[in-house]
């Protein structure tokens, strides 16, 4: 395993275990949806609170893979403070380059952590999985508050 490799590594094992933003997200502005991937059970709900057009905060719970919960955790910390186009770019860019479609735009240094799953493809679903529960609460005419869920506060 080369350096590179291990420091990849060693970073979404660092957001698995102690993931960032963790947290229930309640509130004006906030809003909410989840993902679901049926082939390993990974859920996530994504929290998004939007003041003046730009993500004020954002948080996840939920419980999954390593690589589900790394990603999710990277993903609040890339797309607080952000306008909403600018955390639906993002999204698209994140997406684009982690199933290696199109490497053209450039993705911030600390998200290529998540290149290497590129070549296995039951895994780019856990990585994109609460990017694309980000983007639909972001979506226009998100439900204020989320669909009803099951538990996820633990993590597990």
């Amino acid at each position: 395993m080369s350096d590179l490799d291990e420091l990849y590594q060693s970073v979404i094992l660092d957001h698995d275990r102690s993931p960032r933003n963790f947290r229930e997200l309640t509130g004006e502005g906030c809003r909410s949806a989840e993902g679901y991937n049926p082939l390993c059970g990974d859920r996530v709900r994504v929290m998004v609170k939007v003041e003046d057009g730009r993500v004020a905060d954002v948080s996840f719970q939920g419980i999954g893979c390593a690589i589900s919960k790394a990603s999710a955790s990277m993903m609040t910390e890339a797309v607080r403070g952000l306008p909403v186009v600018e955390a639906v770019k993002l999204f698209e860019t994140f997406h684009r380059d982690v199933t290696g479609a199109d490497r053209t735009e450039e993705l911030p240094r600390r998200l290529k952590v998540f290149r290497g799953v590129s070549a296995f493809p039951m895994r780019v679903k856990c990585a994109t999985l609460a990017w694309h529960a980000m983007k639909q609460a972001l979506a226009e005419g998100a439900s204020p508050n989320g669909p009803a869920n099951p538990d996820l506060s633990t993590g597990a």
